[in-house]
């Protein structure tokens, strides 16, 4: 049977999501608990709707494992919980403070964290003005040189909208496809002064966000023209001028997934390679 885990993190003390040696990561940490949870000699094998860089925070991130029905069952001891519910309760005592349980749920059939998700959308915080600069908030809004003009910054990242090759804003990785359908970009002030990035596509590929904020912050800077991003993207070449933005200021908000009976067809149409209209 499958399992679903819907979780939120501080990255703030992560080298990111993916486990690696010697490191302290999300996937890590999360495996760690639920092998420790089930009392499996071997780990847990966990997919993940979206792999974070290190720094970067989440607050709607989605997992899966497999497990068998009766190791699921036995989670139940003498409380008479559903298992469940006694599966939050004990990965909250295990987890570290920095990464919260929402949710552990039996997944519906054909449900895949990562090839069953419609669309994933991202925030990302900047602060234009020291001054309204929160302490508090340090870990998750970088803080840039202002002021910045949101309405050009709008109005750029609003002509990236669409299916397009997004190569010019990924790191390339050998036989991968750059090709994703942005579905939103827009920037607004919130009302603690800040100012808001919200970003959501279909999927996106190593360091997409961060490159398109980092491709539209200078528009509002007024040292890029409002037509210079879509120029970049249009290229379809890593440009020198628009520079990766840091980690902390990015959270992943949301990954949302169709109905149940829709789920294992989103999957497949996922798994297959996407290219551009003409160029299949």
């Amino acid at each position: 049977m499958r399992i679903r885990v819907d979780l939120a993190y501080d990255g703030t003390h992560f080298s990111g999501w993916a486990a690696q040696p010697g490191r302290r990561t999300v996937e890590g940490a999360l495996t760690e608990a639920l092998t420790t949870m089930l009392r499996r000699a071997d780990p847990v094998r966990l997919t993940v709707a979206g792999r974070t860089d290190a720094g970067v925070h989440a607050r709607g991130q989605v997992a899966h494992l497999d497990v068998e029905e009766d190791e699921w069952d036995r989670l139940r001891g003498r409380s008479g919980r559903a298992p469940e519910e006694a599966a939050e309760s004990r990965l909250r005592g295990i987890l570290p403070a920095d990464i919260g349980v929402r949710r552990v749920a039996r997944a519906a059939d054909g449900f895949d964290a990562r090839f069953s998700a419609l669309r994933r959308r991202y925030l990302y915080r900047v602060c234009d003005d020291p001054a309204l600069a929160d302490p508090l908030r340090r870990h998750d809004t970088v803080v840039v040189r202002g002021p910045l003009d949101v309405a050009a910054m709008d109005e750029a990242a609003g002509r990236l909208v669409g299916l397009h090759d997004f190569a010019a804003f990924c790191r390339r990785r050998e036989g991968a496809t750059t090709v994703r359908t942005l579905l939103r970009y827009t920037w607004s002030r919130a009302d603690d002064g800040t100012i808001e990035a919200n970003v959501e596509a279909d999927a996106f590929c190593h360091s997409m966000v961060r490159a398109l904020v980092g491709a539209v912050v200078p528009v509002g800077e007024g040292r890029f023209d409002v037509d210079l991003p879509a120029r970049v993207l249009s290229g379809r070449e890593r440009d020198p001028r628009v520079k990766v933005m840091p980690a902390h200021g990015l959270s992943l908000e949301e990954v949302v997934y169709p109905d149940d009976a829709d789920l294992a067809a989103r999957a497949e149409q996922a798994r297959a390679t996407r290219s551009l209209p003409g160029e299949e």
